[in-house]
């Protein structure tokens, strides 16, 4: 039984799959640290409205994160994490305005071409290395969330940004879930106001977000039971599956 949790337009076997997303990217999230939106967009708005799937997300991720908040906030470089924030302010409402506005099939065409130049990003192990100037800080926290905006994507940019910083692992990470809570809020705000964070897809996320928090849980409890190369491996492999099966051309084929 749904419990009028699963909106009309979606159906019973939709909600279903869209579970079975949702618990495989909790899962690569819990294990790796990430990959979940690279593999759950492609594959989740291929079955039902962008709009709907990117408000879906970053409902469920808006809540996970929630508690680790506070412990970020203690342990990060709170005046450079400030900087990038403020290029976010601007890349994420320039982002959801492209969501709001696009038909969905050309929506699913930019998810796809973003995803997988964010796989390319990962798998050349980019670290940005160079001397830290507030203007390119301003320039990734935008590109950030312009890809958040859009697709709830905005992770990789970020991650290559601050893991390459001469500094201490813990303030990084710190920085990073700092970040994320501030582009999450912009998100929240500025799908609200654009109508996007609707009535259906918060009822949605009551169904979705357990399962995913259950597949976060079991990628958890596999980390340290299992090779970290080959579950990176198994991730990437995932992440580009679901470009491929969430292309629009291939609809008359797949769906």
């Amino acid at each position: 039984m749904s419990f009028g949790l699963i909106p009309a337009d979606v159906g019973t076997n939709i909600a279903i799959a869209i579970c079975a997303i949702a618990f495989v990217s909790g899962t690569a999230r819990g294990f790796s640290g990430f990959g979940s939106a690279l593999i759950f967009m492609p594959l989740a708005s291929s079955l039902a409205a962008p709009r709907l799937v990117a408000a879906l997300l970053l409902i469920i991720d808006f809540v996970a994160a929630a508690p680790l908040l506070p412990n970020a906030w203690k342990h990060a470089d709170r005046k450079a994490t400030a900087v990038m924030v403020a290029g976010a302010l601007v890349g994420v409402p320039i982002g959801t305005w492209f969501l709001s506005r696009l038909d969905p099939v050309t929506t699913r065409w930019i998810i796809s071409g973003f995803v997988f130049a964010l796989l390319l990003l990962l798998l050349s192990g980019w670290r940005y290395r160079g001397k830290d100037f507030p203007a390119l800080s301003i320039g990734i926290g935008g590109l950030s969330g312009f890809c958040s905006g859009l697709a709830q994507t905005g992770g990789p940019p970020i991650v290559g940004y601050w893991l390459g910083r001469p500094i201490v692992s813990g303030i990084a990470r710190a920085n990073i879930l700092l970040f994320f809570g501030a582009s999450d809020f912009f998100s929240v705000v500025s799908y609200a106001v654009s109508g996007l964070l609707t009535a259906d897809a918060i009822r949605l996320s009551l169904l979705i977000g357990p399962v995913y928090g259950i597949g976060v849980w079991c990628g958890a409890k596999l980390f340290g039971r299992a090779s970290e190369r080959l579950f990176r491996a198994v991730c990437y492999v995932l992440i580009a599956a679901a470009v491929i099966i969430g292309l629009p051309a291939l609809d008359g084929v797949l769906r």
